[in-house]
């Protein structure tokens, strides 16, 4: 099966309002920058945005939410590193304007981990005793508390790949591998972005990060230059 789409405008039009989206990436490293610019210029609203963080370091993300298209964000990094400036994103959410559901990095990943899996929920001792447990079902395992987490699926996964085959199976470029299998594998529709597309076979099948089961579409593009920080820009 050719699950090469002709554009990023196709690969991307029929996501509709209210879907949960899911973003790869950790600041710039293996961001889907042109899935995400994408999507802003297709419009779709009231999305729920899985994303490690918020405009920080992925700057694309500004994007969905200068255009309002965004009603909450579950994450792990959501603000500047400096108290003395603030993200689009925080203030949006000071305003009241987004929603926001902060969970740490390692249970995040997990989350996504677990609803690739087929698995729907996990007890985990991170966040046991702090606010992050008001509200969960807690259990204690050999002496230690743990919190009951619940598994993360996606309608739509962005995913950006340094090679991609036709048959959609992917090989990424060293870190930037990052959060992309967990996302590719916790969503019903994966897009694939990727720098280099070859035919089917060409890639060692010893080599795929992610088999070509687990992705719905790729789509080719540019190979990104990203000017990598994660302050705010200066004003």
């Amino acid at each position: 099966m050719d699950k090469v789409f002709p554009s990023l405008e196709e690969a991307i039009k029929d996501i509709p309002d209210g879907a949960t989206v899911g973003f790869t990436g950790f600041f710039t490293c293996g961001n889907p920058i042109f899935l995400t610019r994408a999507l802003a210029k297709q419009g779709a609203k009231n999305l729920t945005i899985v994303v490690m963080q918020l405009g920080v370091g992925n700057e694309e993300i500004n994007d969905l939410l200068k255009n309002g298209q965004v009603k909450k964000a579950i994450c792990n990094y959501p603000f500047y590193r400096s108290f003395s400036r603030r993200s689009l994103f925080e203030e949006l959410l000071r305003a009241g304007k987004v929603e926001c559901d902060l969970y740490p990095m390692g249970t995040f990943a997990e989350k996504l981990r677990a609803a690739g899996a087929g698995i729907p929920a996990f007890y985990t001792p991170t966040g046991a005793g702090t606010l992050i447990a008001e509200g969960k079902e807690a259990r204690v395992f050999e002496g230690k508390e743990c919190l009951l987490e619940t598994a993360l699926p996606l309608d739509y996964g962005f995913v950006h790949a340094w090679k991609a085959d036709r048959a959609g199976n992917v090989v990424f470029r060293k870190t930037a591998r990052n959060y992309n299998p967990d996302v590719a594998r916790a969503a019903k529709i994966t897009i694939v972005e990727a720098e280099n597309i070859v035919e089917a076979g060409e890639i060692d099948p010893d080599l795929v990060h992610l088999p070509g089961v687990y992705v719905t579409r790729v789509v080719k593009v540019e190979r990104p230059t990203i000017n990598v920080t994660i302050e705010a820009p200066a004003k």
